[in-house]
């Protein structure tokens, strides 16, 4: 099992607490107390479990704001992006869809920089990353693509994770 550690404990509990702050919508006196408490109790029992790497990243200024730029602006407009090809593919009858799985390599050492890509990969419309595997020290991901033209590797690569990886290599990295 995992141990708890100090930078874990008050990394998880700013987490929650920000998120109370955001669901209760409230700047009450009563209401930032009970969130602390709640918080802070959550943070004591689980933040061995959701900490697993180095969590003073989170007091990084600079990865904070690479974090904050990647979710609100690098995201949207690759989200963006995959819409409006999807919508096209879509309004021509479908005819430049070329479904397949495609095996692309990853950079991304940190497990959770590996979750963020995964993640963002499948949020985007007209891609699903199905797998993440490791062989011979790297990693790579099987990604279902609506147009696997590119049978994969580094070309396929880049046309699906291109900016996503680079914007959250300077996060996790």
């Amino acid at each position: 099992m995992r141990k708890t550690t100090f930078a874990g404990v008050v990394s998880t509990f700013v987490v929650c607490y920000v998120f109370w702050i955001l669901l209760t919508w409230s700047l009450d006196s009563q209401e930032l107390i009970y969130g602390a408490v709640v918080s802070l109790a959550v943070a004591l029992f689980s933040s061995r479990f959701f900490i697993h790497e180095k969590a003073s990243w989170f007091f990084n200024p600079v990865k904070l704001i690479n974090g904050i730029v990647f979710w609100l602006f690098i995201f949207p407009v690759e989200l963006i992006k995959a819409n409006v090809d999807v919508a096209k593919r879509c309004f021509t009858g479908c005819k430049n869809v070329n479904p397949g799985i495609v095996k692309i390599p990853v950079d991304l050492k940190s497990m959770y920089g590996q979750a963020a890509l995964a993640n963002a990969i499948t949020l985007t419309p007209g891609t699903i990353t199905m797998e993440i595997t490791e062989e011979e020290g790297q990693t790579y991901y099987y990604v279902h693509w609506i147009d696997a033209r590119l049978p994969g590797g580094q070309e396929a690569g880049e046309a699906i994770k291109g900016r996503l990886e680079r914007g959250l290599r300077r996060v996790w990295e």
